[in-house]
């Protein structure tokens, strides 16, 4: 692919103020160079009117001599005399009474001839346009030459003073795309010269701040895959070894299996939102009986909350409308959630799933503040703020859970619940709604999103 040369800003700012100065200038000339012409020639009509009054008024007193004269000196500034007689015979420069005979009334123009007629004479002149047009064009070729000089040096220097705050952000966007954030852009100059520096700028602050939450959201990761690795390897260290023996043997597989599960909870968690995506994740959509779902969702967790000491509830409709959605997908959203609740409940508090106008899980724990329901389901967000205070998951569970319903074409919101803790409320398109785009089968949904 070739790559296309293109011209700097200052260059099309120059040539831009050339071709305006160009055209404002010949078109001023063209409207000047009509106008003079014209009052150029008004001017001399009134000049030879004036001459022939004078000349009428004077010949009749003149002698032969005189006249002579009068008629060379009219001669001697282009001016042609044409005596009239009583007859109405013509004597003169034979163009001159072609002109006169063709002008009807006391004045008139013949071509470029001005003729002023008379009783007993006529004069005809010669409007000088091509001398005076030759004068115009020079001017106006002076006037265009500096003009354009004038211009090219406004913009350039235009260019320059406009060119200097984009080159200045340009090379700071540069110098970002090698990692560094402290840099910023330029936010002075034209006002949409400014908008993008201050742009810039704001995704600089932007990026700086996903990437400090991606290396926390790695540190604890990176924490919480070392706390089961740890207790893997140490056990599995003292099997090994003979260091347990006998009756503990099954206590220590079975921890070596809860941490092995733990391990693989978060990396399946961890693919799943990295997948989201991705092209290759697809939801498989169909209508769904909620109540059927619901229902065996809260079989396993009825009792895993009664293992804890925690009181679970189930609060179902007698009837509820389908959803469209996926129901692996959706049954996934509900156990991401309600481990939560779980994790997070003490003995002898509630546990509510709910199904109603949307489904809800609700729990009696600590719960959130305005600003931790505002930012729940960024990833890691509130990993990192409560980890060393109440007991956390993988700090991808919720922002996993608000992709998926995104995926399902539904949304989920947190807020506080009655019974003390935060309520996740589900909301999905019912039964009959297309969802996402249309994908490879019936049903079935890929694309980008989450």
């Amino acid at each position: 692919m070739t790559s296309t040369r293109r011209t700097s800003l200052a260059f099309r700012i120059t040539a831009l103020c050339l071709a305006v100065a160009g055209v404002a200038v010949i078109v001023a000339g063209l409207v000047s160079a009509r106008l003079v012409l014209g009052a150029s020639r008004e001017v001399a009509r009134a000049s030879l009117s004036d001459q022939a009054d004078v000349v009428t008024e004077q010949l009749g007193e003149m002698g032969r001599n005189a006249r002579l004269r009068v008629v060379e000196v009219l001669r001697g500034q282009d001016i042609d005399v044409v005596a009239i007689g009583p007859n109405g015979r013509m004597v003169g420069d034979p163009q001159a009474v072609r002109a006169v005979r063709q002008v009807t009334g006391a004045s008139g123009t013949v071509g470029d001839l001005l003729v002023e007629v008379r009783e007993n004479v006529a004069l005809v002149q010669r409007a000088d346009n091509a001398g005076l047009g030759r004068q115009l064009v020079r001017n106006i070729l002076f006037a265009l030459g500096v003009g354009l000089l004038v211009a090219a040096v406004a913009g350039f220097l235009l260019g320059k003073l406009v060119a200097r705050p984009l080159r200045q952000t340009a090379n700071v966007a540069q110098t970002m795309s090698t990692g560094r954030r402290d840099l910023r852009a330029p936010e002075h100059g034209p006002a949409e010269v400014a908008e993008v520096g201050g742009a810039v700028n704001a995704l600089a602050d932007a990026l700086a701040r996903s990437e400090a939450r991606q290396r926390e959201f790695l540190l604890s990761v990176s924490h919480e895959l070392r706390t089961p690795l740890t207790a893997v390897t140490g056990f599995a260290e003292s099997l090994a070894d003979g260091v347990v023996s006998g009756d503990d043997v099954p206590r220590v597989g079975r921890t070596i299996g809860e941490e092995a599960h733990r391990l693989d909870r978060l990396v399946t968690d961890l693919l799943d939102l990295a997948r989201l995506g991705a092209d290759d994740f697809t939801v498989d959509l169909a209508d769904v009986d909620l109540r059927d779902l619901v229902s065996s969702a809260a079989r396993v967790w009825h009792a895993r909350c009664a293992a804890k000491g925690v009181e679970f509830r189930l609060d179902l409709p007698a009837d509820a409308r389908p959803a469209r959605t996926d129901p692996r997908r959706l049954r996934q959203v509900l156990d991401g959630l309600l481990e939560n609740a779980l994790r997070l409940t003490p003995p002898g508090r509630p546990v509510v799933l709910a199904l109603g106008d949307a489904l809800e899980v609700r729990d009696g724990g600590p719960g959130l503040s305005e600003e931790d329901y505002r930012v729940a389901f960024e990833r890691g967000a509130l990993h990192a703020k409560y980890e060393r205070s109440r007991p956390v998951g993988t700090g991808v569970g919720l922002a996993l859970v608000h992709g998926l319903v995104t995926r399902l074409g539904g949304t989920i919101t947190a807020g506080p619940a009655p019974e003390g803790g935060a309520a996740f409320t589900v909301r999905l398109p019912h039964a009959g709604s297309v969802v996402g785009q249309g994908g490879p089968g019936p049903g079935r949904t890929s694309g980008h999103g989450g």
